[in-house]
């Protein structure tokens, strides 16, 4: 038996599901693509689905009413599961993890995972946030300039600095049970996104290391120029005369107070420009247009650098994968 409510706000769906196939598809669209396997022997599940999209985090509760195992990868995203009951044993790229409630299994984005018993009686409220828009806060609270992938735990403590992420994702989860209108409106969704994700990256951040020393005015100076007009034919001697120094100077100044090259930099905000306008599609022209619009000379090379950052290429964005 299957069953799909309609009457719900646009970005909610809510199943009762009763079949292997279609409930595997149902939690494939709302998550993502995966293998199942029926660790219960059952001829049916008992899949109990309801998620709300609030645009680039997705929230949801999901009970399978079965012991199940899922093989993912997580493609473009990260997944936090807080088990609600029960237990959920999975293992991934360090070893077992075992989380029960007070506790969260945590899933990297383009990372082989493998849940390997999702047991009969665990109810799960899962959280999914979009890999670009989770790393973007993650810079912007951080200070980061340079985009890298979130170093995260396999498992969160919902007690400790998680506790107030823990009680935002909790209270906004009680909203699939009625009152979903408001929660599915673009623009307050947009807010409650903003939320739960500013409130993840300090809850899975340190709070008590030592504070990064102030970056001088000359680096500053140089990361403002890029951000600016990143498509303009830098130079490592444009920047450093920008900069009122010597190249070697210019260098070792990044690499002491931002990490990075200025090279390395002025890569990072051009994928990232190039990746926004890939996104929205609409006036992006062809690949090679973007490429060429952001100061990639050569489109393979943007290709190139474009997936190492994205895990997808520019033609995959492009058409909406």
């Amino acid at each position: 038996m299957i069953g799909v409510s309609d009457p719900y706000p646009r970005g909610v769906s809510t199943a009762e599901i009763g079949d292997w196939d279609a409930a595997s598809r149902a939690v494939a669209d709302a998550y993502f693509p995966h293998e199942l396997t029926d660790l219960s022997g059952t001829d049916r599940p008992a899949l109990s689905l309801r998620t709300v999209d609030l645009g680039g985090v997705t929230l949801g509760r999901l009970h399978w009413g079965a012991d199940v195992a899922i093989a993912c990868d997580y493609p473009g995203a990260y997944e936090v599961n807080i088990p609600l009951t029960g237990r959920l044993e999975s293992r991934g790229s360090h070893g077992e993890v075992v989380s029960a409630p007070g506790q969260a299994t945590v899933f990297r984005a383009d990372t082989p995972s493998m849940i390997t018993r999702w047991g009969a009686t665990c109810s799960v409220l899962g959280v999914k946030f979009d890999r670009d828009r989770l790393e973007r806060e993650a810079d912007r609270i951080l200070g980061s300039p340079v985009r890298t992938k979130l170093v995260l735990p396999d498992q969160l403590d919902l007690s400790g600095p998680a506790s107030e992420w823990h009680g935002l994702v909790r209270a906004l989860s009680e909203q699939l049970d009625g009152g979903l209108e408001m929660v599915s409106n673009p623009i307050v969704g947009a807010q409650l996104a903003g939320a739960v994700t500013a409130a993840f990256v300090l809850a899975v951040s340190p709070q008590d290391g030592p504070v990064a020393p102030a970056r001088p005015g000359m680096v500053r100076r140089v990361l403002d120029a890029l951000n600016d007009d990143p498509a303009q034919a830098w130079t490592a001697a444009d920047m450093a005369e920008l900069a009122g120094t010597s190249v070697r100077r210019l260098q070792e100044a990044f690499a002491e107070y931002v990490g990075a090259s200025p090279s390395a930099c002025l890569l990072d905000i051009r994928l990232s420009r190039a990746h926004d306008d890939l996104v929205a599609g609409v006036g992006a022209g062809t690949v090679a247009d973007v490429a060429y619009r952001w100061g990639f000379g050569h489109p393979g090379r943007f290709a190139t650098a474009f997936k190492r950052r994205y895990g997808t290429t520019p033609a995959q964005v492009l058409r909406g994968r």
